[in-house]
């Protein structure tokens, strides 16, 4: 069973960590601000803007901040300064204990999957799939800024509505189904497999990606799905597959037909999920019902009735 953490209230404190790569600091900064002006109180990992190689500090360090994170009580929400590379490194070192018994969100998407998979497997901790997301110029997106804080402050019914303009959106066949978004980065998911990649029997998985040639999609897609791993998915929730070369796009398109065409479940394409501008976010681990012929994926349903 999902533990669900409790909405973020004015007051809340939140800490940025660097569980991956190092992150820009004006970027966190301009961040901060954003949820400074929701009325959280914003912390700072200590070892948040350290730089060892590509990594954000050293493994220890790195983990440390994060694990600190989630064993304070005071602290209700838990940032990623950004993704990179290197979260899988530490993945399965959480802290699971503290966080079963003190719940609270992991916000961050891209790398930062491998923690979510990892925290879903062990402790079935929803999050958020996502970040405060900068536009074309920038500036931080206000369409990305009114997702995250709906989901984060709120137990308000969420609706993502595809977008027919997402390459992804030709992927959308029909039907309806109900059950967890589990997933996130296409490379996380293959990376976990076999050790943090959760069982997805009954679950909606949710896929997207960025910056991968036909071939790097097609090795993992085809890892996972002749490892069973795909086996048992209900639905699924495709979001973006970004930096793809332009005149390849049909080319991505049809593999993940092709691969996906093998369970015969409802799929919804055309999410405005994963990089680029205006990203919104979607909690993970969260029971959702994708409506394809609607093209829509919607949270907290009950919140309705």
């Amino acid at each position: 069973m999902t533990r669900r953490t409790a909405p973020l209230r004015p007051g809340d404190a939140v800490r940025f960590v660097s569980p991956a790569s190092p992150p820009d600091r004006a970027s966190v900064e301009i961040r901060a601000k954003v949820l400074e002006s929701w009325g959280l109180r914003v912390e700072i990992g200590p070892h948040a803007f350290d730089k060892t190689g590509f990594l954000a500090g050293s493994d220890d360090d790195r983990l440390s901040d994060v694990n600190d994170a989630f064993r304070d009580p005071d602290v209700r929400a838990v940032f990623a300064t950004r993704g990179g590379k290197g979260s899988y490194r530490i993945a399965h070192r959480l802290v699971f204990d503290a966080v079963r018994k003190d719940p609270k969100p992991l916000i961050g998407f891209s790398d930062i999957t491998a923690l979510h998979l990892s925290l879903w497997k062990n402790a079935s901790i929803a999050g958020i799939h996502g970040t405060l997301t900068e536009d074309e110029f920038g500036v931080i997106s206000e369409p990305g800024s009114a997702s995250l804080h709906r989901i984060l402050m709120t137990r308000d019914p969420i609706v993502l509505e595809a977008r027919a303009t997402e390459p992804t959106a030709v992927l959308t066949t029909t039907g309806r189904v109900t059950g967890p978004v589990i997933g996130g980065n296409l490379d996380m998911l293959a990376t976990t497999a076999g050790w943090a990649l959760p069982p997805l029997k009954g679950a909606i998985l949710l896929i997207e990606a960025v910056g991968l040639q036909p071939g790097q999609m097609d090795r993992p897609l085809t890892m996972l799905r002749l490892a069973g791993h795909f086996d048992g998915i209900v639905g699924v929730a495709i979001g973006r597959f970004t930096d793809c070369p332009p005149d390849r796009e049909h080319i991505a398109a049809a593999l993940l037909r092709e691969h996906l065409a093998h369970h015969d479940v409802p799929i919804l394409g055309g999410l405005p999920v994963g990089h680029g501008a205006h990203a919104l976010s979607v909690p993970v681990g969260e029971t959702a019902t994708l409506d394809a012929d609607a093209g829509k994926l919607t949270f907290r349903e009950e919140q309705n009735a």
